[in-house]
């Protein structure tokens, strides 16, 4: 059983910046692929990131590539999302959830998400 809890989120003007972390509980974490998502009212949860167990590794959707970075610390059992030049399309309560399927762009191929965390943009 892993549990994980996001923070960070909050409320910041178009053009911002956010750094989001996912806390994940247990001895095991450093072997798994990690995943954000993001779910707006009213629409799917949609993949955003996602960085496999070393941190070598990163894949993005298309909407945030070049804005948004993944990353790891082991360590410290847990797992980043920076996000720079926010938009207010951006608003939405991100998710982190481990990648334990072979897609790793759909929800069903993650477990164990975490509650999530609100982040808002202002136009």
């Amino acid at each position: 059983q892993v549990q994980l809890v996001e923070s960070g989120g909050g409320l910041v003007h178009a053009g911002g910046s956010l750094k989001l972390s996912c806390a994940a509980s247990g001895r095991t974490f450093s072997s798994y692929n990690m995943g954000w998502f993001r779910q707006a009212p009213g629409k799917e949860r949609d993949f955003v990131a996602r960085i496999n167990w070393s941190g070598g590794s990163t894949y993005y959707a298309y909407s945030v590539k070049g804005r948004f970075t993944i990353s790891r610390d082991n360590a410290k059992n847990t797992v980043y999302l920076q996000m720079n030049s926010l938009e207010p399309e951006d608003t939405a309560v991100y998710y982190c959830a481990v990648h334990k399927g072979f897609d790793y762009t759909v929800v069903a191929d993650y477990d164990y998400w975490g509650q999530g965390t609100q982040v808002t943009v202002s136009s």
